[in-house]
């Protein structure tokens, strides 16, 4: 019997903030925590979670206060290649700052696959949903909380 093993990575990714995310935050840094078995030749899929945070600015002349979220996925890489692979993790976001609910969570990547660690950019949103205590008077309750960015994720 072939029994497949599976393996952990960790790391971390920082980017700007970008969309509707961008008026209120500037920049975005977390880690990810992600195990991953082979399914096919090139394709592995598991899980992913982190700590994902994002840094509040001013905006018109609200002091908008950091959010941070803790993303629960399911993730797939595959390698077209040997070396290059795309990758997505669909899952949700649960919201741990103040009023904030959390929401849908999607990030695709792009990256380069050597023997110890991944090197990768992404695009990351977060359908988020929060209950503001006050705020600009012409904010939604819902927005899109995005960023893009470069991570490493080293393997295990």
């Amino acid at each position: 019997m072939n029994a497949q093993s599976g393996n952990f990575e960790v790391g971390p990714y920082l980017g700007p903030a970008i969309g509707e995310g961008g008026d209120a935050y500037n920049l975005n840094v977390g880690a990810t925590f992600a195990y991953y078995v082979p399914v096919i030749d090139g394709l592995k899929v598991g899980g992913i979670t982190g700590l994902d945070h994002y840094f509040g600015k001013d905006y018109r002349g609200w002091d908008i206060p950091d959010a941070t979220f803790i993303p629960i996925a399911a993730s797939a890489k595959y390698n077209f290649i040997p070396k290059l692979y795309v990758g997505l993790d669909l899952g949700f976001a649960i919201g741990l700052s103040d009023g904030s609910k959390g929401g849908f969570y999607g990030r695709p990547s792009f990256g380069f696959s050597l023997p110890v660690v991944d090197l990768y950019a992404y695009y990351k949103s977060i359908n988020n949903s929060w209950e503001p205590e006050d705020g600009p008077g012409d904010w939604d309750n819902k927005w899109n909380v995005g960023s893009v960015g470069v991570g490493a994720a080293f393997k295990f």
